[in-house]
Parts: C-alpha cells; sequence; structure tokens
C-alpha cells in the first residue's frame, strides 16, 4: 500500500500552540521534510521526537523529489514541516504535495499554527473574506504596485514583510496611499516579545524610525475603495476605454498608469491589454 504525505503546521513561535496530534503525527512517521533542517530538528529534540529530518526547500533538485514521492509510493510515511505555521502557505513544497496527488497516494492535513490566521484574529478587520499575498516584492516599483493594488482591494488583506525592509515597505505604502492609511501590524507573534499596532501609516512610521524593526512582520490592511458594493468596470469597459486612449494617442505606457488609477487592475495586465489591442489595430 502507498504510505501518506502528512502536511504538518508548527508552532510560529510558542511551541505550546503543537498539538497533540502533530507531535504524534512526527514521531510516527519515517521521514520528515524541512526546508531548514536544523529549526526543525531543535523543535522535535525539544519535543523528545528522534524521527529523521531532511531538506525540503525551494531549491530542492526535480530528481531528489521524484526519489521522495516514490519513496511514498512504495509504502513510506513522510511529514512536511515548515519552519515555523502551515507548509505550502509562502513556503516550499507545494510541487511535492501535487507530486504525491498525482501518483494516488495520499496527503494528509494536520492542521495548527498559521501567522495569517493569527494576525486576522487580532486585527479587529472583517475576516469573512480576506486575501493572503505572501511577501512584498524586494524592488521598489514592483512593491508600489503590489501596495497599490492590495490597499484598493474590497476584502482584507494580509502580507508579510521582512524587518530590514519594513521602513521601505511604509515609505512606499504612504506614498501610494497616503498617511492616514490604516494599517496593523503584528510583530513577533506568539512570541515573548509579541506587538500588536493599530495605527495609520503616518504613525507607524514614525514608530518604527525611533524603533528600529526586529522580529518577524505580519500586516494587515483593512478592505479598500472596492468595499463600497459598487462593481468594477466589465472587461468590456476597460477594454473600450484602452481602445480610446490608443486611439487619442495616448502612449502605451501613460495608458498602462492611467488605467491602473481608474480601475485599481495591476499596471502590467494594462500594459499587456494595450499592447494586444495595438496588435490587433
Amino acid at each position: 500500500m502507498p504510505g501518506t504525505l502528512y502536511v504538518v503546521a508548527t508552532p510560529i513561535g510558542n511551541l505550546e500552540d503543537i498539538t497533540e496530534r502533530a507531535c504524534r503525527v512526527l514521531d510516527e512517521v519515517d521521514l520528515v521534510l524541512a526546508e531548514d533542517t536544523r529549526r526543525v530538528a531543535k523543535l522535535l529534540g525539544r519535543l523528545g521526537i528522534s524521527t529523521s529530518v531532511d531538506s525540503y526547500h525551494g531549491d530542492t533538485a526535480p530528481a531528489k523529489r521524484s526519489r521522495l514521492v516514490e519513496r511514498i509510493v512504495d509504502g513510506a510515511s513522510m511529514a512536511l514541516a515548515s519552519d515555523a505555521g502551515t507548509p505550502v502557505v509562502s513556503d516550499p513544497g507545494v510541487q511535492l504535495v501535487a507530486d504525491v496527488i498525482d501518483t494516488g497516494a495520499e496527503v494528509v492535513a494536520v492542521p495548527g499554527p498559521s501567522a495569517v490566521t493569527a494576525a486576522l484574529s487580532v486585527s479587529g478587520l472583517s475576516a469573512d473574506r480576506f486575501e493572503f499575498a505572501g511577501y512584498a516584492p524586494r524592488r521598489r516599483a514592483q512593491r508600489r504596485e503590489f501596495l497599490s493594488i492590495i490597499a484598493k482591494s474590497p476584502v482584507t488583506s494580509v502580507f508579510y514583510e521582512a524587518p530590514h525592509r519594513l521602513l521601505d515597505c511604509l515609505e512606499d505604502l504612504e506614498s501610494v496611499a497616503g498617511g492616514e492609511q490604516s494599517i496593523v501590524i503584528c510583530r513577533e507573534l506568539t512570541k515573548l516579545h509579541e506587538e500588536t499596532l493599530h495605527l495609520n501609516v503616518a504613525e507607524a512610521l514614525n514608530h518604527f524610525r525611533r524603533n528600529e524593526p526586529r522580529g518577524e512582520f505580519t500586516l494587515v490592511l483593512p478592505a479598500g475603495e472596492g468595499d463600497s458594493g459598487e462593481a468594477g468596470p466589465s472587461e468590456e469597459r476597460v477594454r473600450k476605454a484602452a481602445r480610446t486612449l490608443l486611439e487619442i494617442g495616448v502612449g502605451t505606457g501613460d495608458a498602462a498608469r492611467l488605467l491602473n488609477e481608474l480601475t485599481g487592475r495591476a499596471k502590467n495586465e494594462m500594459y499587456q491589454l494595450l499592447l494586444d489591442l495595438r496588435e490587433n489595430q
């Protein structure tokens, strides 16, 4: 019989958040796979678990992934564990899960801690509908476009940022959404120095210019202007506006920026639409 791949959530800071089921599974499987084997081995040691650990990360070669899948097909059981939180959520592992599913072997979730849901739960913002956007891009132009989109999103948005880029991110958010933009900043969730700040962007900048950003950050933005209940422009209306801009001689780049501001759609998406329309004129 084929084995099983367990997707096991691990604590994001406080070891007490580990579930009894997660402990049992990590102890019973043949192998634990982790992006950072040292961190997971340390966790297992503190739990008194001696299961072998092997690396699985974003650069894992396809050949190694195939060998792991073959072992599961042949009957081995494995646990895919994140360094912290729920695996595959802004974390390597999705291709391994997909490959195991393709073989017909079983993939089982062992749910538990997640920085995304932890931040939402203390944000005071609506979580009936939300989007998780992963990490903010590193390059300034891409980050500003990213922030412009989620600031206008009709649902609550959650994303991660590294401490050494937090100030740059907040400055970019101020430039695209203004200093009065509300934001919830969760730092070191579940850890000893846990902190949740409910501020606007200008206040957040003042705070972190005085206090060096340290630790892991999860940021939450409230629903933007799209939350008013008004539907955005239809695809046909967007295409019609794009054709009109081209017909009156507006350059492709300027037209893409204008459509981005008017519709909230990604600028690169609007740019590609304009190129397609030009080719078909």
